[in-house]
């Protein structure tokens, strides 16, 4: 048995289509998902209808998603984007700021003896700073 004989050039494109539409839909339904529970204007009923609604009709569920609540899918990925990109700029800002108190000892020992700071205040500095 031959399998390839069985199997004519449309066949083959035909499953290849389907299997990339079925693709694209369970895409599309984590998508659904993941909008519905990233909003958080939306009350938990509302989104608990949802589910129900898109489980018990999932394409129609997902279709109908799309057309009432697509247009703001778009703006809460990018606020959630931003949000994600403020934090590791934060982040980075924080990790990037905090050398090493060596470092530290070594900037104030220099700014003492260019007269910029008191030896009291050198001392004061370098506590916070070995703290």
């Amino acid at each position: 048995m031959v399998l390839a004989d069985d199997w004519h050039v449309g066949q083959v494109f035909f499953s290849l289509l389907w299997f990339a539409l079925f693709f694209i839909w369970i895409w599309l339904l984590f998508m659904v998902f993941a909008d519905l529970f990233r909003d958080h204007k939306l009350s938990g009923w509302w989104k608990a209808l949802w589910v129900i609604f898109i489980i018990v009709f999932p394409f129609l569920g997902v279709l109908i998603y799309l057309i009432a609540r697509g247009g703001s899918m778009h703006e809460r990925a990018v606020a959630q984007a931003k949000q994600t990109d403020q934090d590791f700029q934060q982040y980075v800002r924080s990790v990037a700021s905090s050398g090493s108190s060596a470092d530290e000892l070594e900037r104030l020992d220099g700014l003492r003896q260019q007269g910029v700071i008191s030896d009291e205040e050198f001392e004061q500095l370098k506590a916070k700073a070995l703290a």
